[in-house]
């Protein structure tokens, strides 16, 4: 039966293999994708508004302009971040031989550098090379006012390729970097743990989210709005 039939009536009780107890609210999620794999920068753009089309899935709290979070993943932007690396002094290794990780860290200057000196160490434990951070360019004037007061210092952080094969198994080393810090910091002395999170470390993706609204993404990070950087898909929530 539609669900758009006049006579529908969404089941209530148990039946086979349903139960009621599986129905709960789920975060809507959007691509935008060219299928021959052709990078560009209107990806972003059509990924963006596809995530502001789907603005109806968030919540928002007292504040009507802080929300319950969006974000974009993204390829790897590889001329767009050697660019931005290399103002930094730092050449960006061949495309697969490095990674790039989000990583949300508090205000409180030490704090921050103990959070920050996780990271070098797990790098550095799991045979990698840890090679900059980047402050990531934000605007908190196009945030909420409870979201802006709340929000963690943003860096990207390099990471090269050391003893691990290009690929997956690069790929799985940066995953067990990322729960190493994690788990680092969460058994350190953090006041508030909560403060540090990566959300994302990959030598394929890189991911911009925040407690945001979906139509807030850009303007809040400027990468974003960058011309040069360009994908071939735009996987949005």
């Amino acid at each position: 039966m539609s669900s758009y039939d006049k006579d529908y009536t969404p089941r209530l009780s148990e039946d086979g293999l349903y139960h009621p107890s599986f129905e709960h609210e789920a975060c809507g999620v959007g691509l935008a994708a060219n299928v021959r794999g052709e990078k560009s920068h209107a990806i972003i753009r059509r990924g963006l508004e596809v995530l502001i089309n789907l603005g109806h899935r968030g919540a928002a709290g007292a504040d009507p302009e802080t929300g319950d979070g969006a974000g974009i993943m993204i390829q790897m932007p590889h001329d767009f971040l050697a660019a931005e690396f290399g103002k930094l002094g730092v050449s960006l290794p061949e495309r697969g031989d490095y990674g790039v990780g989000t990583a949300f860290l508090p205000q409180d200057a030490a704090e921050r550098a103990d959070c920050q000196a996780a990271v070098e160490r797990a790098v550095a434990d799991e045979g990698q090379r840890f090679l900059a951070w980047r402050d990531v360019p934000v605007n908190p004037d196009k945030i909420g006012v409870l979201a802006a007061r709340t929000m963690p210092a943003i860096k990207q952080f390099l990471v090269g390729r050391g003893d691990a094969a290009a690929g997956r198994e690069f790929d799985l080393r940066l995953l067990v970097i990322r729960k190493q810090a994690e788990k680092a910091v969460l058994g350190g002395d953090l006041s508030k743990p909560s403060e540090f999170y990566i959300c994302g470390l990959s030598s394929r993706t890189l991911v911009y989210k925040g407690l945001i609204m979906a139509h807030q993404l850009e303007g809040f990070y400027a990468d974003l709005a960058d011309e040069s950087m360009t994908t071939a898909f735009a996987l949005v929530h």
